[in-house]
């Protein structure tokens, strides 16, 4: 069957990190190869056949990926669709799989750590799942097993990756695209040493915490709660300088009267969905603390720290996606100049009001296009007069709404405004880099805090956070992406 493909000139394709998730979900299938075959005396043949059927799966899948992730389907659009969005449930059904078999794994070892912190009073009879047999040689077995259940925050975020993309794809079947709305990007490394510091930074504190968090919890009550502590105050510190970078990128957008690109772009709307529908995963969680935490008939000095964290997490997601959204909705610098910049020069008879020097130097445009010689007299008092010509109630406007935005005050212009966005930019994308590396490798206080599973119950409450935490840690990962992209346009 021959399908015709029209290239995607800009869409969402992060090829190289699903393709670093499917090495860790073919690795993972691996182990689980290794892990019947030690007990293969009492699996079913089912629990060999499967790893080995999802790796083929996933290998065709990624080259498909690889090939067509920037096309658009021209030719047998019915029969695709239906292809493509069978693909995305199909990946949605294995993302629920994986995420069921992490959790039978984390309800002993939360439940282990629990205990530490001193909530003894949650009694669930749990089993470590262990086949019956017995497996040879016994400290190979137990390695193996470790290591798939390790292995799963990635194949989860392998699924998510890759129904997102294959949804992109659907959502592109038959798309007409102008040829017009192609942007190139550049990345530019020169000006952005404060942001870039700022950011590594971040990053290296968030190394540190997480090692010394894996480290502490679950060894003593004391240690428990100091590793808890240590994490909600590098987490507040740390969100309240990405809030306010977010913030400071949103003013400075708003007292920059640059229009704004209205046009359809399915990708860009794709994009503002992604991050307001996976920020809602660790809104939900954050929600949960909240409640739980003025709810709770009692609460351990340490889960008061959980509460400004909590709050700070809806925020910080909040004015980040604002920024983003406003950022992606931007009109080429150049272009936007040169509409706002499109000015006729008449004359003011009579008593003419004064305008400062200022505009006139902001405006060079407006006297390029202006008539030469006798046709541009000055006004009685020295100073010529700028409007644009239109109807009457145009004219009839206010100096102030004909001048244009270049006669206004602004705190930043030009390159000095471009360098301190690209320098926002370059920060939120390292400090959302550093929150995707704690829940990624185990450093998940949403388990260890302990009083959400008082308030809510054991079960419930772990249920909540693996359904919700994959779709948080995907919101950073998609969140880095689209500030790197924002980063390259600006």
């Amino acid at each position: 069957m021959l399908i015709s493909f029209k290239p995607l000139k800009k869409t969402f394709t992060p090829i190289g990190s699903i393709t670093l998730f499917a090495v860790i979900t073919i690795i993972l299938g691996c182990l689980k190869i290794g892990y019947f075959v030690g007990f293969s005396e009492c699996l079913s043949a089912t629990e060999g056949v499967f790893p080995v059927t999802h790796a083929v799966h996933t290998l065709l899948q990624v080259y498909f990926l690889w090939g067509h992730a920037k096309d658009i389907i021209q030719s047998f659009k019915t029969l695709e669709r239906f292809g493509v969005i069978h693909s995305v449930f199909t990946n949605l059904l294995l993302w629920a799989n994986s995420v069921l078999n992490e959790s039978k794994h984390q309800l002993n070892e939360h439940k282990e750590r629990l205990i530490t912190l001193g909530f003894g009073n949650i009694t669930i009879v749990l089993d470590d799942h262990t086949p019956l047999c017995n497996c040879t040689p016994p400290t190979l077995c137990s390695a193996i097993s470790h290591g798939i259940y390790y292995l799963y925050p990635f194949n989860i975020e392998y699924q998510i990756l890759a129904s997102t993309m294959l949804y992109v794809l659907w959502k592109n079947i038959g798309r007409k695209v102008d040829s017009h709305q192609h942007q190139k990007m550049q990345f530019r490394s020169h000006g952005v040493m404060l942001g870039s510091v700022l950011g590594l930074t971040a990053l290296a504190a968030t190394i540190g915490v997480v090692v010394v968090y894996l480290i502490w919890i679950g060894r003593s009550k004391t240690r428990s709660e100091s590793a808890l502590i240590m994490f909600y105050l590098y987490a507040i510190i740390l969100l309240m300088l990405m809030g306010a970078a977010g913030l400071a990128g949103i003013r400075i957008y708003r007292l920059d009267e640059q229009s704004l690109d209205e046009s359809k772009n399915p990708a860009r709307k794709l994009d503002a969905d992604l991050l307001v529908g996976t920020a809602s995963g660790s809104w939900l969680i954050s929600w949960g603390s909240i409640l739980a935490i003025l709810c709770a008939e009692s609460r351990p000095p340490y889960t008061w720290y959980n509460l400004p964290y909590s709050i700070l997490v809806v925020v910080e997601k909040y004015i980040q996606n604002l920024f983003i959204i406003e950022s992606i909705h931007r009109e080429p610098e150049k272009l936007s100049k040169d509409i706002r910049t499109l000015q006729v020069v008449t004359v003011c008879n009579g008593n003419a009001t004064s305008l400062p020097s200022s505009c006139f130097e902001s405006r060079p445009a407006a006297g390029d296009v202006a008539p030469q010689g006798s046709e541009m007299p000055h006004a009685a008092n020295g100073n010529m007069c700028l409007r644009e010509v239109g109807s009457k109630e145009e004219e009839e406007k206010s100096w102030e709404g004909a001048l244009g935005p270049a006669c206004h005050p602004h705190f930043l212009q030009g390159n000095a405004q471009r360098r301190v966005l690209r320098n926002i930019a370059a920060f939120l994308f390292l400090c959302n880099i550093s929150l995707w590396i704690p829940p990624a490798f185990g450093c998940r206080p949403e388990y260890d805090n302990g009083l959400e599973e008082i308030v809510f119950g054991f079960e419930p409450w772990i249920i909540v956070v693996n359904l919700a935490m994959p779709f948080s840690i995907f919101y950073r990962m998609h969140a880095a992406a689209s500030l790197f992209e924002v980063y390259c346009k600006i």
